[in-house]
């Protein structure tokens, strides 16, 4: 927005007496006025623009401050990637470049007077325009803010992690196994063949191209097994993947293959579905603390992560193999399971809200929904064995009896879901 800010400046002022002219002509629209008037307005407008700028920064960070120490320093992603938030900024800054490169195009020389009369009506308007942004600034930093908001909105990026990492309409589920052979077989022949490709720096692993390492299996007619997933946290000289046959593996493949490997400092949700799950657990793990004890947070936490199991119970677990046109196996991944992420959404909050009646309810509440949306038997048998863990821990966590028994009647509710 700066740079176009810079490029709006350069042409207004180049076809402004022409464009001032002809509007003059034939519609009877005139813009005159003098230098110093011209050059008030503008260093006003420049003037307050950088001002409110940097009022709208100590704004943003304050609520990066309040975010970080109350919800969580991982949400901060959110609030810094928020798009509205950095147009907002982007307003205020142009308009102050545009104004600034406007205004040093007046002149006053006598006989030479140039004043840019319709940049200048357009740098007023600039002007009101921002003053709407700032306002609407205050009200999304208000609405934002808020945990309930926040919560909503890593729900729907969990759910959208579930869209994009279990479509619908999947591959074939079973790995081809050669005529005479046993998987089991095939397997320990991989093993005992395989050579590693390490990683060459730390880091969490971030990305996994997986549609060039397929071509590049094809292309080298080799067999490839992921070591790491998305969301792991990689140590230099570890395997990231297994290649059958090992004695194909060089220098160079080792190159190419780490390309296709991206790492970094922190986790983030592309490919790696747990990041969302993790996020709407930290803000419930902690408003369960001493510190804040706000149970009402953590219930809408356990709401959203009760969406996005749902969505996902009804989804098939993607194959882990993939294959050529030939129907020759070449990559096995690692996939997320329904237990691993039913575990990352459960386990803290349930070990954390043992002793509040209301979380350990409508954490078997949702269990109960989800349940209805589960169509395999060990994901109920997942759900299953997190609820018999909530009642145990709030059978010895919740001191009054009605409370117990307001668990146990949630409980029944859960076993009243089970499929037959």
């Amino acid at each position: 927005m700066a740079t176009a800010a810079v490029a709006l400046a350069y042409i207004g002022v180049a076809v402004d007496e022409p464009i001032t002219e002809w509007l003059e002509g034939h519609l009877g629209w005139t813009f005159r006025s003098g230098a110093d008037g011209a050059s008030a307005v503008l260093g006003i407008i420049a003037g307050s623009m950088i001002t409110i700028a940097g009022v709208v920064f100590s704004m943003t960070l304050i609520t990066l401050s309040l975010a970080s120490s109350q919800l969580g320093p991982r949400l901060l992603r959110n609030f810094m990637s928020d798009t509205r938030t950095q147009v907002v900024l982007g307003t205020f800054i142009a308009t102050f470049i545009y104004c600034l490169l406007v205004l040093r195009t007046i002149r006053r020389e006598e006989g030479a007077e140039f004043v840019p009369n319709l940049s200048v009506s357009v740098g007023v308007v600039l002007a009101v325009a921002s003053v709407g942004v700032l306002i609407y600034f205050i009200h999304h930093v208000s609405v934002s803010i808020q945990a309930n908001e926040i919560a909503a909105r890593i729900g729907k990026e969990f759910i959208k992690g579930v869209n994009h990492l279990f479509p619908k309409h999947i591959g074939e589920e079973t790995l081809p196994v050669p005529e005479g052979s046993s998987e089991a077989s095939l397997v320990e022949m991989f093993d005992r063949d395989a050579q590693s490709v390490v990683a060459d720096e730390n880091g969490y692993l971030q990305l996994v191209y997986g549609d060039e390492l397929l071509k590049l299996a094809i292309d080298e007619n080799l067999i490839v097994r992921l070591e790491r997933k998305p969301g792991n946290y990689v140590v230099a000289g570890t395997p990231l993947v297994l290649i059958s046959p090992g004695s194909r593996v060089t220098k160079q493949l080792t190159k190419q293959v780490q390309s296709f490997f991206v790492l970094g400092n922190q986790r983030t949700s592309d490919q790696d579905i747990e990041f969302a799950v993790n996020q709407l657990v930290e803000m419930a793990a902690r408003a369960l603390s001493t510190g804040l004890n706000d149970p009402f947070t953590a219930i809408a936490c356990v709401d959203h992560l009760g969406s996005g199991l749902c969505e996902l119970a009804t989804r098939d677990t993607p194959s882990p193999y993939r294959y050529d046109h030939d129907h020759k196996l070449r990559v096995i991944g690692r996939a997320d399971s329904f237990d691993e992420i039913v575990d990352a959404a459960f386990n803290q909050i349930r070990q954390y809200g043992r002793s509040n009646a209301a979380v350990s309810i409508r954490l078997l509440t949702t269990i109960a929904v989800i349940m209805r949306f589960a169509h395999r038997p060990e994901d109920c048998a997942t759900l299953l064995r997190h609820a018999e863990m909530v009642v145990r821990g709030a059978n010895e966590g919740l001191p009054e009896k009605e409370d117990r028994q307001a668990v146990e009647e949630c409980w029944q509710a859960v076993m009243a879901g089970m499929p037959k």
